[in-house]
């Protein structure tokens, strides 16, 4: 890519900020809901506390790809960078 087609670029803070700050909403919502099944499935199953961990960090993980993949869907309907 030249110059004078980067020059054309520009970041659009607006949904930059839109897009992050679902992000962090969501996330909050996702990574304490994937904790809190880890717990509960624990306890349903009267397992210790190494298996109450494990169940815990999966679901803490797929909450993490949770939220990229909505950055991702979000980020192509609410480009960052126009020109």
């Amino acid at each position: 890519m030249n110059a004078a087609a980067s020059a054309t670029r520009r970041i659009r803070w607006d949904h930059v900020t839109t897009v992050v700050s679902a992000a962090i909403l969501l996330g909050a919502e996702l990574i304490g809901a994937g904790l809190a099944a880890g717990w509960a499935i624990a306890a349903l199953f009267d397992a210790n506390w190494m298996w109450e961990l494990a169940f815990e960090g999966t679901l803490a993980l797929l909450a993490i790809y949770g939220i990229y993949r909505f950055v991702m869907k979000a980020k192509s309907i609410e480009p960052f960078v126009e020109g």
